[in-house]
């Protein structure tokens, strides 16, 4: 019997001792007489997209990204429309499609899913072009993300810290918005395009969002008193965002938003430059992932 060829695409930058630890944890773990794997390492900024392209080359049939959204984008943007299916060992900050994805934290049990080998097709979605699978923002979640991406630090901690100052600094503004044609203009704090349920940490901008609807969640969340702040941040951990007066949900295929101002957006944490108008669309079952049975 053949056995399936599996690519570990990981940074060595997460440390020595991780990467040795890892390759430990595949000894144990992954079932050597059904599979056969490789580990490559990343080397600079978005080479994981070229790795992915080599292991469709070489016919892997699974290709693992150990990282965060950042690094499961640049790898799922390589493999949308093949035959390889990803996997993911949870290794960023704040995983959030990984925890939408019930995908587990720990690099074993990430890995024992392998085995199960059980594929699930999940929609995918763009800005510009440009790919992410759990969410976008435009407004103050795109400054947030900007700013946790050049802290020296990671960890909910300084997440935590972030959100807190750039809540009192941060001011709204108008935003044309066109859902699947519907006009939704107005002034908005944040504009959220949802994929996947959460920004990560568990902290869940849209509850609803389902991977494999055809649809993506957008939502709009109107000025409130800073101090609500808080209380919005509650409703995200606790999941009732939607509940809030500020806070609006549409679902739907194609967003256009446009600001004569607008220059940046993020997508899964990572910043877009832009230049006045972000276009979004939702791609129905573009990637196979491996899934969590138990999760189901």
């Amino acid at each position: 019997m053949n056995k399936k060829l599996v690519v570990f695409i990981i940074n060595p930058k997460s440390g020595i001792e991780r990467v040795k630890e890892l390759k430990q944890l595949i000894l144990t773990t992954l079932n050597l007489d059904d599979f056969q794997y490789e580990i490559w390492h990343t080397k600079y900024v978005k080479h994981g997209k070229e790795l992915a392209k080599q292991a469709i080359e070489k016919n892997a049939a699974a290709v693992v990204a150990v990282g965060g959204d950042g690094s499961i984008n640049d790898i799922a943007s390589s493999i949308m429309g093949s035959n390889l299916h990803l996997a993911i060992i949870p290794k960023g900050s704040g995983n959030g499609l990984a925890r939408t994805l019930k995908i587990p934290l720990l690099a074993e049990q990430a890995i024992a899913l392998i085995n199960n080998w059980s594929t699930m097709a999940i929609d995918a979605a763009t800005a510009n072009g440009a790919l992410f699978l759990s969410n976008a923002g435009i407004g103050y979640d795109a400054l947030i993300a900007k700013k946790f991406a050049h802290s020296e630090q990671r960890g909910l901690r300084v997440y935590a810290w972030l959100v807190s100052k750039y809540l009192w600094l941060y001011k709204s503004r108008f935003y044309k918005v066109l859902i699947d044609g519907v006009d939704y203009s107005g002034t908005y704090f944040l504009i959220n395009v949802a994929n996947g349920q959460q920004f990560g940490y568990d902290f869940k901008i849209a509850p609803d969002a389902h991977l494999q609807d055809g649809l993506l969640d957008v939502v709009l969340i109107k000025p409130f008193p800073k101090i609500y702040g808080i209380v919005l941040a509650w409703h995200a951990y606790r999941g009732t965002i939607l509940k809030s007066s500020y806070v609006h949900r549409v679902r739907a295929k194609e967003i256009l938003i446009s600001n004569d101002q607008l220059k940046l957006a993020h997508l899964d944490g990572d910043s877009l430059e832009c230049d006045r108008e972000v276009m979004f669309k939702v791609y129905p079952n573009a990637l196979s992932i491996i899934q969590n049975n138990a999760a189901l």
